[in-house]
């Protein structure tokens, strides 16, 4: 059995829709492996927490509904906006004979997918409060009405649960209650409660304390000499019709007291929080594979990388990815990781963004068979954040992927501010990297995503005469109109909008623009730097190459050539020909934007046409343009 559906209305961040019918989540989730990414307060401790508060956990922690916990309206007045009622609902599928058996009195029975008929369960919790008194109900049934679940059926759906941040260290350590002494109780292995063998072995061991401290069989009196005095001390404390006296033991002769005694640890000293991260996961682990248990197998782990450094966060993760369908147990985990975002199949991940949760299966979204294998081959850590964003950019080389950010901060739209992630997809990921945000039913993604590619456009099948002076040539334009249109269709949709240059690439873009001097400086500086073994240029190289600029820009300005000209002369004829590495390139002109002074530069690009399409976007991933209305 596993639990197939996930059901909120107005728990926390999750409403309901206005006749609150319908509920504000409904989350389907596989059989084996699930992970929850999302950035910081999206909802994902809140899909935990329902679930935990409807099934509560192996380790038998107190979870009450609180005030706090009813959903919080868009309403002026408090006491409108918390709603009066909410509820959680869990639906369990795949149930063996033995395990339906112990639900026969709730569950019901629908066809599967090939007609076969099968059990399902469905429990809910239900709250009401009346101001701040609260009232819950707990049911399971096939219909609406439901009946009370039986504590013996309760104790079967209990989930094993790792908080975030957790003290793994602590939670081994023996005491009363013991995480350790519970989890080794419900073991095969201690079964035998009466007469099990480690209680042999502590009963020997009691008796050779007791010889010790009573100093039988022992040349050594210092144990006895010590119980003597404290049973002095206790007869002349204690009432002469109730004399007191002690012995010494280590535990008492029952295999709880024996179990609660029993400390875990790893073999070496001193180990890291990462190390006893992975000695807790694994001991609950041994919860979950329990034999012949006939209960939910389920396990709920908050931030499953505390801790761990990031190979051990992918060994982790790919032994449970690969083992969870042979461990025959499921698992929902949040992460902020993008290396474990990076790692899992795609298939398991959900995006939770804003209170809304997204499956990122084939059954929800766009993607062909074919992008999610391509995703999975090439969806590094470095691309992954972007299911932690709340905007995204995606660019198709190393220059953009350098000078956007730059550009963005001249304009006062710094990304890390907004939340956004700029993604190097490559020229020809676009479409499936765009696809990742596109759904195939009404719920779509709130997340703009904007694409900034070139129109690749070359002018020189519109040169007349060699003159480059296409400016006002109508085919080149129309042509240009007809790329731009074209890729807008191909990757536009939902929340993804595509911004293309209005001529050739960003790199030649920025020499028709206001920022050619900057550019033109940027190209001879990347050209001494990568013919050098040096990665800086001494100020004295700096000044033969602004010399050479001003020189080269003023002749051709005596000269009457137009602006296409030279931006061709610089971009094809310099950079290109003579093979300068677009990102030193990129490097360099990002460096010398920021020496300038920022109000200037900032008034200059705003009032250019020509990055009038880097600017759109930025405005639209950072939620500040018309796009975002």
């Amino acid at each position: 059995m596993y639990l197939s559906e996930l059901k909120i209305w107005n728990f926390r961040k999750f409403g309901s829709s206005d006749d609150g019918k319908a509920p504000g989540l409904s989350l389907e989730l596989k059989k084996g492996f699930n992970l929850l990414v999302g950035e910081n307060d999206s909802g994902k401790t809140c899909i935990i927490d329902a679930i935990k508060f409807l099934l509560l956990t192996e380790s038998h922690e107190f979870y009450r509904i609180q005030y706090e916990d009813f959903h919080l309206k868009n309403e002026k007045s408090e006491s409108k906006r918390r709603t009066k009622e909410l509820k959680i609902e869990c639906i369990f599928r795949g149930f063996e004979n033995k395990e339906a058996s112990h639900f026969l009195k709730w569950a019901g029975i629908e066809n599967d997918d090939s007609g076969k008929a099968q059990y399902y369960l469905k429990v809910w919790l239900e709250a009401k409060r009346d101001n701040r008194k609260i009232y819950v109900d707990f049911k399971a049934g096939a219909d609406d009405e439901g009946k009370k679940l039986s504590r013996e059926a309760r104790d079967l759906l209990r989930v094993v649960y790792l908080k975030p941040l957790r003290d793994a260290e602590n939670e081994l350590r023996s005491g009363r209650n013991s995480r350790l002494s519970k989890v080794l109780d419900s073991h095969k292995a201690f079964e035998e409660k009466e007469e099990h063998k480690i209680m042999e072995i502590v009963k020997n061991a009691n008796k050779e304390i007791e010889n010790y401290f009573t100093g039988t069989k022992t040349k050594d009196k210092s144990g006895k000499e010590i119980l003597d005095s404290i049973n002095n001390y206790l007869e002349v404390f204690s009432n002469n019709n109730n004399l007191l006296n002690s012995d010494v033991s280590i535990a008492e002769m029952d295999l709880k007291s024996i179990l609660e005694k029993l400390n875990l640890s790893l073999s070496e000293n001193k180990v890291g929080l990462g190390s006893e991260n992975l000695l807790f996961i694994a001991v609950e682990f041994l919860l979950l594979q329990r034999v012949n248990y006939t209960g939910l197998k389920l396990a709920l782990i908050e931030e499953i990388e505390a801790h761990l450094h990031p190979q051990a966060q992918l060994r982790l993760v790919e032994y449970l990815q690969r083992e969870t369908g042979n461990l025959g147990v499921q698992l929902l985990l949040t992460s902020h990781s993008p290396i474990l975002a990076s790692t899992i199949k795609l298939k398991n991940l959900i995006i939770i963004k804003n209170g809304e949760a997204f499956p990122m299966g084939r059954k929800y979204t766009k993607l062909l068979k074919g992008d999610y294998l391509f995703l999975e081959r090439f969806l590094n850590s470095t691309k992954s954040n972007l299911f932690f964003a709340q905007g995204v950019i995606l660019v198709e080389g190393d220059a953009e992927n350098l000078l956007i950010p730059t550009i963005a901060n001249v304009i006062d739209l710094p990304l890390s501010k907004y939340g956004v992630s700029i993604v190097n997809v490559g020229s020809t990921a676009f479409l499936r990297y765009s696809k990742i945000f596109q759904r195939k039913h009404e719920n779509r993604m709130k997340i703009p995503v904007a694409c900034i590619t070139d129109c690749d456009i070359k002018p020189d099948n519109f040169l007349e005469e060699k003159k480059l002076d296409f400016g006002k040539d109508e085919e080149y334009k129309f042509a240009v109109k007809e790329k731009i249109k074209e890729k807008q269709e191909r990757y536009d949709g939902q929340g993804v909008k595509t911004y293309v240059s209005p001529d050739w690439t960003l790199e030649y873009v920025l020499a028709l623009s206001c920022l050619i001097v900057e550019f033109y400086k940027a190209v001879l500086y990347a050209k001494k730097i990568q013919n050098s073994d040096k990665y800086v240029l001494t100020d004295e190289k700096e000044k033969e190459c602004d010399n050479e600029v001003e020189k080269k820009l003023k002749k051709w300005e005596t000269e009457n050539w137009s602006s296409e000209r030279i931006a061709y002369e610089v971009y094809n004829n310099i950079l290109l020909d003579k093979n300068i590495s677009k990102a030193i390139t990129a490097q360099c002109f990002a460096k010398l934007l920021n020496d300038l002074d920022k109000e200037e530069i900032k008034r200059r690009i705003f009032s250019d046409k020509k990055l009038k399409y880097i600017i759109d976007a930025l405005k639209y991933v950072c939620n500040q343009g018309e796009d975002n209305d």
